[in-house]
């Protein structure tokens, strides 16, 4: 008997559990992952957009502070110029003396009369006199002041003159540069980019710069409504797509620099991915596997490294911060943010320190002036005094008027014995007669017997003599080291030691006190009320010393000052 076959059903395979897992489980999850792609599609466009803009406005920023800068520097030369120029010196000499400023001010300098003779000139472009004596010399104050744009008739090039004259009847200097050149030198950096248009305005609204000349951007001069001094963004709509615009002013000329691009152009290529990424359901988790290795590899390591070497950069490692950190564009623009401050704050960091090494020189000087007159002044006269009153005793006959002489002799020892402490606190004599090592060791034994704490010195390898202001220095760090111990540290005993090795010379200081809560950086030494060690921090940075502070409350604190060897100091700044 022939078995019957069972009756064909059409797409049988989709009926049953398998129907089943998809109406109520596959397809309602495809729905949802659907629901989440287009509506986080929708979400990242918007703050995609959001973030386009805020770091175009921050690189528009920086980029408008770095024009302002250069026109305040070119400002500083030109005001130099004309200082030597009312001092006498002869406008040649001053213009051979000044080939520096040639790259700056390149359509010439020029230096005039005070009745509008040229008297010298570098790389002079400018022909036509009168524009020079109706409208430039004119112009012309005790400080420096920018001229209007005007337009060089031999080749239409716009330029622009800065004018002093340090004194109504003293020469004239004049630099000319072009602002063309003077964009395109600073902004080189952010150029290169084919989506985005980097412009110059002045303030009557002509374009001085573009970084894409011949590309009409309608729309862009009506924004100069919006203008006015300020920084910010906004978006228009264009032919290929929303655009956003970043602007910024640039002082002293009131001119402002503007920065377009098409943000999809940037966000483009994420929101794709975005959208196939639910479609493939098998490769998610690996997907999301690959993503947090990207996130850990090129997000929060490089952000760690950045974070450390910014904390080494706040304890004045401006080397810490040069080397790349890799990750994403976002860091490397934070990167080169933090290298660009570096570099400003190690420029002021060089002027401030000439400034505190000339106070801190003439403190000392005020300080040996002071010891000299207290040593031959004072405690001669004191010691003269002395003699008189021993002579008064040898002379006097009456015991009580024996005792008041002999009270008075002694009083006069004691203060004697003090002003010589005074005398050497204010000028080591030590220091300069028998070295560093004998002065830090008198030292020593001074604190101890004054203050009561036992304080232990050991030094450690040849010793070397250095230069007397690093010596001074050093004996300074010393000297305050221990007098904080003294009056703040509560400590039972202390130590100096001082170790010379081939490459470096370090100096120890160190407590068993209570210890303190230490700043994060330098910087917040003055605001928490540390003077002590922004003054010991100061110092060894005059003599080019590394300075390192270890405390915990109730651990006691250990100060470290390394210099390296002279020779190596020398290798370094070559």
């Amino acid at each position: 008997m022939k078995s019957i076959s069972p009756i064909p059903i059409s797409n049988s395979r989709w009926r049953g559990l398998t129907l089943k897992l998809f109406t109520w489980v596959i397809l309602p999850i495809i729905l949802l992952l659907f629901v989440a792609t287009f509506g986080s599609f929708a979400l990242h466009q918007q703050e995609m957009r959001e973030m386009v803009g805020i770091l175009d406005e921050r690189a528009i920023r920086a980029a408008a502070s770095a024009l302002s800068e250069e026109l305040n520097s070119r400002a500083t030369a030109i005001h130099g110029l004309s200082l030597r120029a009312s001092d006498g010196q002869t406008a040649h000499h001053i213009l051979t003396t000044s080939t520096t400023l040639t790259t700056d001010f390149d359509a010439g300098l020029a230096i005039f009369s005070s009745d509008g003779n040229l008297l010298a000139d570098n790389n002079w472009s400018i022909t036509s006199p009168s524009l020079i004596l109706e409208e430039i010399l004119r112009q012309a104050k005790t400080e420096a002041s920018f001229s209007s744009i005007y337009i060089n008739p031999e080749n239409d090039e716009s330029i622009i003159f800065i004018i002093a004259a340090a004194a109504p009847d003293a020469p004239i200097v004049i630099g000319a540069f072009k602002p063309y050149t003077l964009a395109e030198n600073t902004l080189k950096e952010m150029l290169g980019t084919e989506e985005a248009i980097i412009s110059l305005i002045d303030k009557s609204g002509k374009v001085l710069f573009s970084s894409q000349n011949g590309v009409e951007r309608k729309g862009l001069i009506s924004l100069n409504s919006l203008l006015r001094g300020e920084s910010g963004s906004v978006y228009i709509q264009r032919d290929d797509g929303e655009h956003v615009i970043a602007y910024s002013s640039v002082a002293p000329l009131g001119w402002t620099l503007v920065l377009e691009e098409p943000w999809a152009a940037l966000a483009t290529p994420t929101l794709t991915t975005t959208l196939i990424t639910p479609l493939a359901l098998a490769p998610v988790l690996l997907l999301a596997l690959v993503a947090l290795w990207f996130g850990a590899r090129q997000i929060v390591q490089p952000l760690q490294n950045l974070d450390n070497r910014a904390r080494a950069l706040a304890w004045g490692d401006f080397d810490a911060i040069q080397e790349t950190v890799g990750g994403i564009e976002e860091i490397a623009y934070l990167q080169n943010t933090l290298i660009y401050l570096a570099e400003k704050v190690q420029t002021a960091q060089k002027g401030l320190r000439g400034y505190i090494g000339a106070i801190t020189t003439g403190q000392e000087d005020e300080r040996r002036r002071l010891a000299r007159d207290l040593h031959d002044e004072s405690i001669q006269s004191l010691i003269a005094l002395n003699q008189r009153v021993q002579l008064a005793k040898m002379n006097n006959k009456n015991d009580e008027m024996a005792d008041r002489l002999a009270e008075i002799e002694n009083l006069m020892q004691e203060t004697i014995r003090d002003l010589r402490r005074v005398i050497h606190a204010l000028r080591p004599l030590y220091l300069d007669d028998l070295g560093l090592v004998t002065a830090l060791d008198t030292l020593s034994r001074e604190i101890q017997e004054t203050a009561a704490i036992p304080i232990s010195f050991q030094h450690l390898g040849n010793e070397r003599r250095l230069p007397p202001e690093t010596e001074l220095t050093l004996y300074r760090i010393a000297q305050e080291g221990l007098s904080n111990i003294v009056r703040h540290a509560k400590a039972e005993k202390a130590s100096v030691n001082i170790v010379f090795a081939p490459d470096t010379i370090s100096l120890t200081i160190s407590d068993n006190g209570i210890g303190l809560t230490l700043p994060e950086s330098p910087a917040e030494f003055a605001p928490s009320g540390h003077f002590g060690l922004l003054g010991l921090y100061e110092r060894a940075e005059l003599i080019n010393a590394k300075l390192e502070i270890q405390s915990k409350k109730g651990e006691g604190t250990k100060l470290l000052v390394i210099l390296p060897s002279q020779e190596k100091v020398g290798k370094s700044k070559r």
